[in-house]
Formats: C-alpha cells, structure tokens, sequence
C-alpha cells in the first residue's frame, strides 16, 4: 500500500461573509486513525468534504502527498473513498449494478470480489433489489461497504454510524478492525463510539475565526 499524507498549511472556509474555521495548520500521516469533532454545524463536515477534494477551501493551502510525489487535484478521486450519509445514490440501481458501477472507477481488494463485498455487507438476500426500497440503515451499509471495500490509501468516514442499529454498529467496528489497516483513516464525528479507535484528535472549535 503506498503511504499517503495531507498536510494543511493556513487553511480556512468560509460561505457568503462567515468563515468556518481559518488558519487550521495540521499533517495527517498514514497509521494513524483521527477524527475530526465538534458539535453540529462547527464544521467538521465541511473539512472532511476538503480532505476528499469534494469542496474548495477559500484561503491557504492543501497538500496530498503519496509516495512523496503530490497528487494534483483533478486525480484525487483515485485516491480517497467517501462514505458520508449526505452522498445520493441511484435508487434505480441494485446493490449488484451499484457495485458494478462504482467499481469501473476504484479497484478491488486483491482477493476480493463484489459478491464478497455483499456478502460482507449482510445485504445478501437484497443484492438484487433496487436502492429505492432499502431502509435507511440498509443504505448506510451501502456506502460504508462501497468506501471500506474501494482499494485507496485514504479513507473518510462522515458520522458513519447514522441510521445504524447495534448490530449495524459492531459490523462497522468490525470493519474498522479488519479493513481499514494501514490505510490513512479520517472520521468526522461528535459520538465517541463512532472514532473510539482514533489516535489523533482534531477539534474544528479550536480554529474559529473571531
């Protein structure tokens, strides 16, 4: 697995006149586990969707390094998987076509296939059913199945717990455990079951602008 890192340097956001958070100085670096808190609306989603390469920052800078060579940012996408409860999916396709699709764009596991991938997910005897008529938890696995199973070296988790009942929650700690290993693991949350296995602490409150 090649070595990933993101170092920020000044970074801020802002919508319209309101800054989110400014001079966020801070390295993320492969091993480790961090989690971004902060209470609801603080910003923690909005940094993670920066990392990701989803949203433009609005002052400083960001860089993704892999292998020591930075990734320019029209190529980030190959290398970061996104499981957040905000992200759509086609309700028109199977949990079989989603996998399908997705997977023309990220690469597998070595040793894993798509049926290990639904098998893995608990949706076995949904495979087939089109996205539309999964409950909101069944979804959740959805993208947390798509994201945990997409070979990249970065990994973001946005309150990955959301709609998850107690066996939804041990299958994700079971994912964590088994999957996301030596990987750069990012999560965005302010429920400590969600990031208790996270060495790293990034509180967004501590970089509001005055």
């Amino acid at each position: 697995m090649a070595t990933m890192k993101i170092s920020l340097s000044d970074l801020g956001k802002r919508y319209n006149r309101e800054w989110i958070f400014r001079h966020l100085n801070f390295q993320f670096e492969q091993n480790h586990r961090y989690a971004i808190t902060g209470s609801n609306g603080s910003g923690k989603s909005t940094l993670l969707q920066i990392l990701g390469g989803l949203i433009h920052h609005s002052e400083g800078e960001i860089a993704h390094i892999l292998d020591e060579q930075q990734i320019t940012p029209e190529k980030i996408y190959s290398y970061v998987a996104v499981a957040a409860p905000y992200i759509d999916m086609p309700d028109e396709f199977s949990f079989q076509e989603l996998l399908a699709f997705h997977f023309q764009f990220k690469s597998l596991p070595l040793g894993i296939s798509t049926d290990d991938i639904i098998e893995q997910a608990g949706l076995k005897k949904s495979a087939a059913k089109q996205i539309r008529f999964y409950s909101s938890g069944m979804k959740q696995r959805v993208r947390l199945a798509l994201a945990f199973f997409s070979d990249t070296p970065l990994l973001l988790l946005d309150e990955p717990c959301t709609n998850l009942d107690a066996e939804g929650i041990r299958w994700y700690k079971d994912l964590i455990d088994k999957v996301a290993n030596n990987r750069l693991l990012i999560i965005s949350s302010n429920d400590t079951h969600e990031y208790e296995t996270c060495d790293r602490i990034l509180t967004i409150e501590s970089f509001k602008s005055s």
